[in-house]
């Protein structure tokens, strides 16, 4: 496409985060983060924005290769120092019930060779400082993930190909899982929420007391709260906005009971920490907690990452995804997981969602864990799915129901 068209393509994928991610109303802040290269980007999402009505649009657009030299420069002693004015921003954001719109098109190889020890501190004592104040406004703002196709990241994906050939492919790839390239943007994902939320309905009528996953390389029980819900493509907060938190979203999800894992779960997709690729893992659970992770790449990263805190180690989402999702069709390997964890069933290590607990937000964090919940500062999604999975709802009689069968929903709705 030319100049003129992918400007135009790009205004519409700002309306559709605007409108269908974010749910922006009338007289809110909307709060941008992101990088440089996103800068085009974020610019329309402003445009988008204010037309809609925003008060104003702030953005906090960092440097990647920065980020990098930190790594390699600074004082070791100085690796766990971070401004507070940057959480003082967050919270402001967090606190009024402004909107927040993430943008993650990181490198997936940007922190390559740097001392996992050190990419550990950092991310532990960031999770740290931020994780509180994410907890204490949690549902009180309207918040949106996104992704742009930033030079490094395209080749990554598109290895081998000229700069410019692989945005251009993965800018297509983007405006279609999000489905950017229909006649009509907001239709199509009125019709594609509409069916994710008759799937969680399903699901939530079923009440399943545990499930069962089995494919090459996985044999894994988890069990269920009792109070559990299923979510999906669709979140109303405290502060009057409906949105869909990530853009593109193919899951159907839910929160396990914390100390009812057991067995194993291989990996199907690498995982990016912040930079730092993990590949080929396998973990293994006992009551809950991984007893075991091997990885052929990045083994020491995803050790550090399970051993951040108390709940680390244990599960905080189950997601399911089909086979026959728009992302995994797409026969791409986005290297990030906002795309990939859409192309695949997945889990999550870390913290659980209130929201899928009956009565969720007005549990207290010992309530929240006595019905089954895990906390944590991490939550880190990574991918278990294929075209060989089969899932198993197992009733509170023992009973085994169908879910999925060769990575497709074996019943209908």
């Amino acid at each position: 496409m030319d100049e003129k068209e992918f400007d135009q393509m790009l205004d519409k994928y700002a309306d559709v985060i605007v409108n269908i991610g974010l749910g922006l109303k009338k007289d809110q802040v909307l709060f941008i983060n992101g990088i440089l290269e996103d800068a085009p980007f974020a610019r329309a999402v402003a445009k988008s924005a204010y037309k809609t009505g925003a008060k104003y649009v702030d953005m906090m657009l960092t440097d990647e290769a920065s980020a990098r030299i930190s790594y390699e420069y600074v004082n070791p002693e100085h690796i766990t120092y971070h401004p507070e004015w940057v959480f003082n921003r967050y919270e402001e954001c967090f606190k009024n019930g402004d909107a927040f719109l993430s943008i993650a098109s990181t490198n997936p190889d940007l922190l390559e060779g740097i001392d996992s020890d050190l990419v550990s501190k950092r991310r532990k004592s960031s999770m740290e400082k931020f994780f509180p104040i994410r907890t204490k406004y949690d549902n009180n703002f309207n918040w949106c993930i996104a992704a742009t196709a930033t030079p490094l990241w395209a080749q990554k994906v598109f290895s081998g190909v000229p700069v410019q050939e692989a945005q251009t492919k993965l800018w297509d790839a983007i405006f279609k899982v999000c489905r950017v390239d229909q006649p009509d943007p907001v239709a199509a994902w009125t019709e594609h929420t509409d069916r994710l939320i008759k799937i969680k309905s399903y699901l939530n009528d079923k009440k399943y007391a545990s499930l069962h996953y089995k494919a090459p390389g996985t044999d894994l029980t988890i069990g269920l709260p009792e109070s559990h819900r299923w979510n999906a493509a669709k979140e109303t907060y405290k502060n009057g906005t409906t949105g869909t938190p990530n853009i593109p979203t193919e899951e159907v999800f839910t929160s396990p009971h914390k100390d009812k894992v057991e067995g194993h779960v291989s990996s199907t997709m690498p995982l990016n920490l912040s930079g730092r690729l993990v590949e080929d893992f396998v973990v293994t659970f006992e009551n809950g907690k991984v007893v075991n992770v091997t990885a052929k790449k990045g083994e020491d990263d995803i050790r550090k990452l399970i051993e951040m805190d108390e709940g680390a180690s244990s599960l905080g989402e189950a997601a399911l995804v089909t086979d026959s999702s728009l992302i995994k069709q797409s026969g791409i390997l986005f290297y990030n997981t906002l795309f990939d964890e859409n192309a695949s069933c997945h889990l999550a290590f870390g913290d659980a969602f209130k929201d899928c607990f009956e009565g969720g937000y007005d549990l207290t964090d010992e309530e929240f864990r006595a019905a089954g919940g895990n906390k944590s500062i991490i939550h880190t999604d990574f991918m278990i799915g294929s075209a060989e999975m089969d899932i198993d709802g197992i009733t509170a009689d023992g009973t085994h129901e169908p879910l999925m069968r060769q990575g497709e929903w074996a019943f209908d709705v």
